[in-house]
């Protein structure tokens, strides 16, 4: 399979005042950005290749409560739903996370809503604004989570008889390992399931490394699915320009703390 390869062009990143916090403040309030080539969930393309602008904020309270809101550009909605206008995810989230058995195991619950402010949406069309509660357990480099669809449906999908996809889930095994003087490598495999759509459902896995250079955070991966897309029978992975959205394909990155 043909990989791609597209590095976004150059830009500058202008850091944002955050609020003076006293040193001995419970919480912290902290802002991140990231350039990329473009964007990738769950290893499906969410840009079509081309780049991506994302950021957001979180709070974290030092008894283990966070609150946080991120977003991107998109333009998976209107390459599949001509006339309508999708530029743009908004997550909003909140959740616990705490460790135990010394600091080396960690959990983490919480809640994340997915918001795709649309406009001129083609009626009796299943809105892909979706929330998922989710629970993690890690050990050191190494987590597991799972997340649970429990809005009635999961980014505008129906089930292959038109109902519902609620409870529809995500598992997700990730290990994120520093190497030391600045340079970390992760690697990922995650399942995707579609409730009662089994030709949505698929299996994703990512591999890449990083590298801290002082301005910020240099990325560089691979992500690959075995999802049905335009050459397969049921191509439900495929937009309306005829592009697989979930083949191979690498990412560039930087991403900068604010």
């Amino acid at each position: 399979m043909k990989k791609i390869l597209t590095i976004a062009a150059a830009a500058s990143v202008l850091s944002l005042p955050m609020l003076a916090i006293a040193d001995d403040a419970p919480y912290t309030f902290t802002g991140n950005v990231t350039l990329a080539s473009e964007y990738i969930y769950r290893g499906i393309e969410q840009t079509a290749g081309k780049p991506a602008i994302q950021g957001g904020f979180d709070f974290a309270h030092s008894s283990g409560f966070y609150l946080g809101v991120w977003g991107s550009n998109i333009s998976w909605i209107s390459d599949g739903l001509p006339g309508t206008t999708a530029s743009v995810e908004m997550d909003v989230y909140g959740g616990y996370k705490n460790t135990f058995a010394g600091g080396d195991w960690n959990y983490d619950i919480g809640v994340l809503s997915y918001v795709y402010p649309v406009s001129n949406f083609p009626a009796n069309t299943t809105k892909p604004d979706t929330t998922e509660v989710y629970g993690a357990i890690g050990w050191k480099w190494l987590t597991l989570k799972y997340s649970h669809v429990v809005s009635s449906h999961i980014f505008g999908f129906n089930s292959a008889t038109g109902g519902d996809t609620r409870n529809s889930g995500y598992v997700d095994l990730t290990g994120t390992y520093d190497l030391g003087s600045g340079w970390g490598v992760s690697g990922h495999v995650g399942h995707q399931k579609i409730k009662d759509f089994s030709d949505a459902s698929y299996t994703d896995y990512k591999i890449g490394a990083t590298k801290d250079v002082g301005l910020g955070t240099v990325g560089l991966y691979y992500s690959d699915t075995n999802a049905k897309s335009c050459g397969d029978a049921t191509p439900v992975y495929c937009n309306l320009n005829n592009r697989d959205l979930g083949k191979g394909r690498v990412v560039l990155t930087f991403s900068k703390s604010l």
